[in-house]
C-alpha cells in the first residue's frame, strides 16, 4: 500500500495543517484521517496506481448483494465482513444492509429473499383435483345408496328385505345418503356457516347411521330369542324399540353438537403459520374438546355395536344381519383408528381431506358389508329370496346347533 501512497500528497483545507506520515497506516487510516480533518487525498499525475490500472481496493470483500446482510470479522478492521443470507422469513432490500428486515404475516420472501411478496392461498376447493376426486367418488356412492334403497322399496314384501325390520334398513340407507353428502360441505372455502355445519353435521348423522346398525343388532338378539320356549322378549318385538334406540342415540349426540355450537361454535380463519408461502383458509374447531368428545361418542356406539354383533355372528342364516354387522363395524373401527393418526399429523388441506377421506370410507363400508349381499340375492339369485329356503336354512342350523350343544354335553 505504501508504494501508492508514496506517489500521493496531502493538503489540508485550512492550510494549517500537513502531515505525510499517515501515509504508513494503510488506506484505512488515511480515509479515517481525512473525515476528520478535511484532507483532500492528490495523487501526481504521473504515478502509477496499480499495474492493472485500477485504483485500489480499501475493503476486503465485495459488496453484499440483496438477500444478505453484513457480518462483521471477530478481530479485523470494520471494512472486513461477511456476507450472510438472510434467515428465514426476512429480506434485505438493497446492497450492504447490515441487517434484515421481517415480512408481515401475509407476505413471505421471493427466492432471491430482495422483496416481501403475497402467499398463495390453499383450500381444499372442488378446483382442485384431490378435491374434485373426493366430492365424485362420495356422490358416486350416494347414488349407489339411494339406488339400493329403490331395490329394496321395490322388494319390501320380499323376506329377505322384511326379515330384520325393514324401516330400520330404510333409516339407514337415507343416514348413509346424507353421510356422503355432507362430506361435500367440507370441500370448498369455508364460510361461517359451513364451519357451524361441518362437524355438527357429521357427527349427528353418523350417530344415527350407527344408532340404526345398534337397533338392527339388538334385534336380531331378540328376535332369536324369542322364538325360544317360555321367553317373555316377545313383548319387545315391533318398531318401538328399534325406534327408541335410535332416537336415543342420535338425541345424545345432538346434545353434545348443540352445546358445543352454543359455548365455543367453530369459526373461519386464515392460517399464516403452517404452510410455507401460502395461507391456509380453514374452520377453526373451537373446542378441541368437544370435536374429540363427539367423535369418542360415536366410537362408544360403533364398540357397543360390534360386541353385541359378535356375540350374536352364530345365529342363524335369516338373522344372518349380525354377521355382516360385524364386518361392518371392523371397517368403521379400522378406519377411525387410522384416522386419528393420520388426522393429527397433516395440516392445512391435506388434514381436511384425511377427515372427508375416513367419512367416505366407512360409510362405504357399512353400505358394502351390510346391502351388498342383500343386493346380490334380489338381483342374481331371486331363487334365494324365499320364505321357504331362509327357514329351511335356519331349521338347519338350528339342528346343528342343538346337535352340538348335546354332544358337548355327552363329553363332560
Amino acid at each position: 500500500m505504501t508504494k501508492y501512497a508514496d506517489n500521493c500528497k496531502f493538503r489540508a483545507i485550512t492550510e494549517s495543517h500537513e502531515d505525510t506520515n499517515i501515509l504508513k497506516e494503510g488506506l484505512t487510516r488515511i480515509n479515517y484521517w481525512c473525515k476528520n480533518h478535511g484532507l483532500k487525498l492528490k495523487c501526481k499525475k504521473s504515478a502509477e496506481i496499480s499495474p492493472s490500472g485500477q485504483v485500489p481496493r480499501s475493503i476486503c470483500n465485495e459488496n453484499c448483494l440483496p438477500g444478505h446482510r453484513k457480518a462483521t470479522r471477530r478481530g479485523e478492521p470494520i471494512c472486513c465482513f461477511d456476507c450472510i443470507m438472510c434467515s428465514k422469513g426476512e429480506i434485505a432490500n438493497h446492497s450492504d444492509a447490515t441487517g434484515c428486515l421481517q415480512c408481515p404475516k401475509e407476505l413471505h420472501p421471493n427466492d432471491r429473499q430482495d422483496k416481501c411478496i403475497q402467499k398463495l392461498t390453499e383450500v381444499l376447493s372442488y378446483e382442485d383435483p384431490l378435491g374434485t376426486a373426493l366430492a365424485a367418488i362420495n356422490c358416486a356412492f350416494g347414488i349407489i345408496t339411494v339406488s339400493i334403497l329403490c331395490v329394496f322399496i321395490r322388494n319390501q314384501e320380499t323376506p329377505i328385505v322384511r326379515a330384520n325390520n325393514r324401516e330400520l334398513s330404510y333409516i339407514l340407507l337415507l343416514a348413509l345418503t346424507l353421510c356422503f353428502l355432507c362430506s361435500l360441505i367440507f370441500i370448498g372455502q369455508p364460510t361461517g356457516l359451513t364451519c357451524l355445519l361441518r362437524q355438527t353435521t357429521f357427527g349427528v348423522i353418523f350417530s344415527l347411521a350407527i344408532s340404526c346398525i345398534l337397533a338392527k343388532t339388538v334385534i336380531v338378539i331378540i328376535a332369536f330369542r324369542a322364538t325360544q320356549p317360555g321367553s317373555n322378549l316377545r313383548k319387545w318385538l315391533g318398531a318401538r324399540l328399534p325406534i327408541s334406540i335410535v332416537f336415543c342415540s342420535t338425541v345424545i349426540q345432538l346434545f353434545i353438537s348443540s352445546g358445543w355450537m352454543f359455548l365455543s361454535p367453530p369459526f373461519p380463519e386464515s392460517d399464516m403459520e403452517s404452510g410455507e408461502g401460502t395461507i391456509t383458509l380453514q374452520c377453526n374447531d373451537g373446542s378441541v374438546t368437544a370435536f374429540w368428545s363427539m367423535l369418542g361418542y360415536m366410537g362408544l356406539l360403533a364398540t357397543v355395536s360390534l360386541i353385541i354383533a359378535f356375540l350374536a355372528r352364530n345365529l342363524p342364516d335369516n338373522f344372518n344381519d349380525a354377521k355382516f354387522i360385524t364386518f361392518s363395524m371392523l371397517v368403521f373401527a379400522s378406519v377411525w383408528l387410522s384416522f386419528i393418526p393420520a388426522y393429527l399429523s397433516t395440516k392445512g388441506k391435506y388434514s381436511v381431506a384425511v377427515e372427508v377421506f375416513a367419512i367416505m370410507a366407512s360409510s362405504a363400508g357399512m353400505l358394502i358389508c351390510i346391502f351388498f349381499p342383500k343386493c346380490y340375492i334380489i338381483l342374481l339369485r331371486p331363487d334365494l329370496n324365499s320364505k321357504d329356503k331362509l327357514m329351511g336354512s335356519a331349521k338347519l342350523n338350528i339342528k346343528r346347533s342343538t346337535r352340538e350343544s348335546d354332544l358337548a354335553e355327552q363329553l363332560q
